[in-house]
């Protein structure tokens, strides 16, 4: 049995490799997408991958479009050109999206179980579905016994395990968190990083999680996206090759964390994006670059036909592995 992250908060995290095989979670597949905002160009021509049950790490400057291609995946902004493809991976359908932001954004005037069930409006439950659920999702970030709470009466580490807990209500095939750990002392931001990887292990999502802390990128990410430039691109592709669960003291992250300092300082000094080498199609791979293309494919998944075009990347991306 998987050893919960929480057991050893700020050293351990993670679960075993056996948790693929029965890993769900979403396809994501984007190309060629451009974002413009108030007239200016954000995203230009951008292509990313995540992988069912991966979780993606997005890093760069700040002001290089992070959040908007989070945005754009949630399908809080249009696209201005370029696909963004989201499916189940066991089913095909369209994949089920959660959002956690920055900060809480708990409603002051409903308890933790109400702003919990919050995360269910529109949906067509029955009472005690939605009770079941909001109860399941308060156990799962150890919240259970403070359902009754108002959020006033909460630490800043309790409401963000309050909102992750309405994010997960909804049982998402994709998470997306923007910066979510970002407000919070180191200490409790490693609580909250292992509560998160703890709830990963159970439920099977998919994430992508915008931070500017490349630490947090190394301990949580199965593979990291650098971009840069404005309008913005993917500049560097990073597959995190630590197994889990990882330890936070492991060389192999500080000579990652090393790695992703110097591309971070790479993207400050790189002057706007210019025209360059086309990128080959992407494949559902484990390991950046590598051929093989079925480690985290649970068995029996049907990939869906996303019929994507690829080749109009517009940027040399350097691809690798730590």
């Amino acid at each position: 049995m998987a050893r919960r992250p929480g057991h050893q908060p700020g050293r351990r995290g993670g679960l075993s490799v056996s948790r693929r095989e029965a890993c769900r979670g979403a396809w994501v597949r984007v190309r060629d997408l451009t974002v413009r905002l108030g007239g200016q160009c954000i995203l230009q021509e951008l292509s990313c991958d995540v992988e069912p049950g991966q979780v993606v790490a997005l890093v760069g400057p700040s002001g290089t479009g992070k959040s908007t291609l989070l945005r754009a995946l949630a399908g809080l902004v249009p696209a201005a050109g370029g696909q963004v493809e989201l499916r189940a991976a066991v089913s095909g359908r369209q994949a089920r999206v959660a959002v956690m932001f920055q900060e809480p954004r708990l409603l002051p005037w409903l308890r933790v179980a109400g702003n919990v069930a919050f995360g269910l409006t529109g949906t067509a439950l029955p009472e005690p579905e939605r009770e079941r659920r909001v109860q399941e999702a308060l156990e799962a970030v150890g919240l259970a016994d403070r359902a009754q709470a108002w959020p006033r009466e909460l630490s800043g580490g309790m409401a963000q395990r309050a909102a992750l807990a309405r994010a997960l209500v909804r049982r998402p095939d994709l998470l997306l968190l923007d910066e979510p750990f970002s407000a919070v002392d180191a200490l409790t931001r490693m609580h909250l990083q292992d509560h998160l990887l703890a709830v990963w292990a159970r439920h099977g999502f998919s994430a992508v999680l915008v931070t500017h802390d490349v630490d947090e990128a190394a301990y949580l990410a199965d593979r990291i996206y650098v971009l840069a430039g404005c309008p913005a691109a993917v500049r560097h592709q990073v597959t995190v090759d630590v197994p889990r669960p990882r330890d936070r003291g492991d060389p192999r992250l500080a000579a990652l964390r090393a790695r992703l300092l110097a591309l971070l300082a790479q993207a400050y000094d790189r002057p706007a994006a210019s025209a360059a080498a086309p990128v080959g199609e992407a494949r559902p791979s484990s390991r950046i670059g590598d051929d093989r293309h079925d480690d985290h494919i649970p068995a029996g998944a049907a990939v869906p036909p996303f019929g994507t075009r690829v080749g109009r990347a517009g940027r040399a991306v350097r691809r690798e592995s730590l």
